[in-house]
């Protein structure tokens, strides 16, 4: 493993991490716990896989060993709601994007954890199953639901934008 390459993907982990996780201390934790397990299996590395899938599939496997830390009900977490994060900005732009995000926040982590990996880091479909270890259709139906449910939290939001058209 190349430390120029792990370097290179370290902006992508903490991204993914971050929009995961929602609190940034906890997601440079998560991004900590998953470079520390890369690098004890360094060994089980295959170059024509690509680091990044490698990472993020290492990453997610992490978050659900942190999930079982805390007691949480894997199979109920599709339907679990996050927790709201408190963020406070100055301009409209970022109160919309505040708005966005926690709203993002609100959908559950294994539908938001799949739009991310599709939306934001650009995977397919497949490479987002073989990370997370489920099916397509899985994977596919998650990202729907997410959407859905994206669209709906932020409907029911009065954002800057739309108290200016309400006035």
């Amino acid at each position: 493993m190349d430390s120029t390459a792990l370097l290179a993907v370290l902006p992508a982990l903490r991204r993914h991490a971050r929009a995961l996780v929602g609190d940034p201390m906890a997601a440079d934790d998560l991004v900590q716990d998953t470079l520390e397990r890369a690098w004890r299996h360094a060994h089980r590395w295959d170059a024509e896989r690509g680091l990044r899938p490698w990472l993020l599939t290492i990453m997610h496997h992490v978050r659900i060993d942190q999930w079982r830390r805390q007691g949480l009900d894997l199979v109920n977490l599709d339907e679990a709601d996050a927790a709201l994060p408190v963020m406070r900005a100055t301009q409209t732009d970022g109160l919309e994007m505040a708005a966005l995000e926690a709203a993002l926040q609100q959908v559950p982590e294994p539908q938001r954890a799949v739009m991310l990996l599709v939306a934001i880091e650009g995977c397919s479909y497949a490479e987002v199953a073989e990370m997370l270890g489920v099916p397509t259709g899985t994977v596919m139906s998650r990202l729907a639901r997410g959407r859905d449910r994206l669209r709906q939290l932020l409907a029911e939001q009065a954002t800057p934008s739309r108290l200016r058209l309400m006035k």
